[in-house]
């Protein structure tokens, strides 16, 4: 199948904008909780109604009033995921400015190109910290100030504003129809400057409200409630943060990862939204304490099961009586611990920004999680697939949402066109030109629909490696099934023009040691740990597993433990943990050269 359309299921009014779906949640239900928060870190969840988040908003927006933001200015917000970055984008929103991200572990440089490129005049940030690097390159900016949330900045604008008249809030918040800018975010993209996505009040409403329709038993549902934790500088979180507002949820946030699991287990979310890696490192994690308490057979036995239970639930006959009550003892002895650990209610997990595989996709909906993979992209405000509550085949990102079309191109790259994509780059035609073909988004994606329209993404047209044999090899479907070793952090699959595939590999600082404690070993370095030789043959058995999925000219021939992790802070992951391979690349040159220094392999 070369096309794929899903009908649009709720029409929303091209005049209204984002602050209309908040009125119509607060006219709705004035008196539900819609967002719970904590005043210090593991404290009590303080229940806020929808009067009184609107009434937080609009003296916010008040603020932002007395502070000179005029309706279409840009308002910067630099901060981890946490209760005030939410207010201030929806009090943005209410002033009539235009919110921009940046991502609290941006650099000075990175910190410039947004602001000046985006013009922002007004930005809010969460420490003093982010404070420094602003002010490194203030300068060249537009910005005129920065007010600091740690010293109180939802305090300095609510009393700012004490003077704002009600109606002008009223008044800015009408201003807005569905086709203007309601945020600029900013893409990490891989290679060279972020471009700035233009995503409108039209593409956050329509996609929310499509989405809601789509998803009612997931979020939706009776007490349904999701805890943030991902950056909502990332378009992910963003497109939640909205939809929780018509979809009836409860919203909460969490911005240290730290406390995650405490938080997580006094929150009790129905859905949780991650990407990838964090389902790996909770699997992997659960193994290893289990391993380090005597109980690693039983923990592998238990994770076999609820694989295989999974994968029959697909099966015409489904589960065997047999193979049912394995299940149940699973369940037991192992299963409901991991369902504890999300907080004992979470029945959804909603799973992107990269593959989640098949294996985890059944262990997960085995555990009683079921984890709907989706796809989507910055440019279109998140989901443009998902798969659904009885729609599901795990190991595709599964249908077009309501009002989106899907289309593969005769070289194999996924198009997408509907409400929920953007509308161009900020201030670069020549780019928007080249992305948007009569209203179709090229995403620079490969995939294949099957004949029922579920999605399947088998890599990225520009990363596809041509070994000097003429062989095309897609690299995720090597690294993500690699990357799901405990001992293993992070993988580059290389031999573009080379004889063979190789791979990068790095060691998980996190997962070695567990993993050693799981082995009967002493802890050691991660120096140590790249030559021992228990470590070297698991990853050798690890590397042979992962080559029976490709063919011979696609496996990987020779592979090299790099001697540090690759991480976000030092410039070689996106913030969504994507690698950015050109750069991994560069820096490791010598190492790439070295995989082929003996070309008779």
């Amino acid at each position: 199948m070369d096309e794929f359309h899903t009908p649009l299921l709720v029409e929303v009014d091209p005049s209204h904008n984002l602050n209309d779906l908040l009125a119509a949640r607060v006219g709705d239900t004035p008196d539900r909780v819609v967002v719970e928060h904590q005043s210090q870190a593991g404290g009590p969840w303080i229940p806020l109604t929808a009067r009184e988040f609107d009434a937080e908003i609009v003296a916010v927006a008040k603020g932002l009033v007395a502070r000179g933001v005029q309706p279409g200015d840009r308002v910067g917000i630099m901060s981890r995921t946490r209760y005030e970055w939410s207010l201030v984008d929806w009090a943005a929103w209410a002033a009539g400015a235009v919110p921009v991200p940046l991502y609290e572990t941006s650099s000075a440089e990175q910190v410039e190109w947004i602001l000046t490129d985006s013009a922002v005049t007004f930005l809010v940030v969460e420490s003093s910290a982010h404070r420094a690097v602003v002010e490194e390159v203030r300068p060249a900016t537009s910005v005129r100030e920065v007010l600091v949330i740690d010293d109180g900045a939802i305090e300095q604008l609510v009393a700012a504003g004490a003077d704002v008249a009600d109606e002008e809030v009223a008044r800015r918040r009408r201003l807005a129809v569905g086709a203007d800018v309601a945020t600029i975010i900013y893409t990490s993209g891989t290679t060279g400057r972020p471009k700035g996505v233009e995503l409108t009040h039209g593409n956050f409403a329509e996609l929310t409200v499509n989405a809601v329709a789509g998803l009612q038993e997931v979020v939706a549902g009776d007490g349904a409630r999701t805890l943030l934790f991902m950056p909502l500088a990332h378009v992910f979180a963003r497109f939640i943060e909205v939809l929780c507002i018509p979809a009836g949820a409860v919203l909460g946030h969490t911005p240290d990862t730290k406390t995650l699991v405490a938080d997580l287990g006094t929150f009790r979310p129905t859905f949780v939204l991650s990407v990838p890696r964090v389902f790996e490192k909770v699997y992997n994690s659960a193994e290893q304490k289990a391993a380090a308490g005597g109980k690693g057979p039983i923990f592998q036995r238990a994770a076999k099961t609820a694989i295989v239970y999974s994968r029959a639930l697909d099966t015409p006959r489904g589960p065997s009586p047999w193979l049912r009550l394995q299940h149940k003892v699973a369940d037991v002895l192992v299963l409901h611990k991991l369902r504890a650990a999300l907080g004992g209610r979470a029945e959804w997990a909603i799973s992107g920004g990269a593959p989640l595989g098949e294996r985890l996709g059944h262990f997960y909906r085995g555990v009683g999680l079921k984890v709907l993979e989706g796809y989507g992209l910055t440019e279109t405000t998140a989901p443009a697939t998902v798969n659904r509550p009885g729609k599901t085949k795990i190991g595709t990102v599964g249908l077009p949402l309501p009002g989106t079309a899907i289309r593969i191109a005769a070289d194999g790259e996924v198009e997408i066109k509907g409400v929920q994509v953007f509308r161009g780059y900020h201030a670069n035609d020549a780019a928007t030109q080249e992305s948007l073909v009569d209203g179709w988004f090229r995403t620079g994606d490969l995939g294949a629909l099957d004949e029922d329209g579920f999605l399947t993404i088998t890599g990225r047209k520009k990363e596809i490696i041509v070994t000097a044999g003429g062989k095309n090899v897609a690299p995720t479907i090597l690294e993500d099934r690699l990357r799901a070793h405990p001992l293993i952090s992070q993988v580059v699959v290389v031999g573009d023009q080379r004889p063979f595939i190789g791979a990068l590999i790095t060691l998980d600082p996190e997962g070695v040691p567990g993993w050693l404690t799981a082995h009967g070993k002493p802890q050691m370095s991660l120096e140590e740990a790249r030559t021992d030789p228990d470590v070297l043959a698991s990853i050798e058995k690890a590397v042979a597993k992962t080559n029976r999925a490709v063919s011979r000219a696609e496996s990987i021939r020779k592979y090299r433990i790099l001697d540090r992790d690759l991480t976000l802070a030092d410039g070689y992951l996106t913030p969504k943990l994507s690698i950015r391979r050109a750069v991994v690349l560069k820096d490791f040159a010598a190492d790439v050269d070295a995989l082929y220094t003996d070309e008779r392999e």
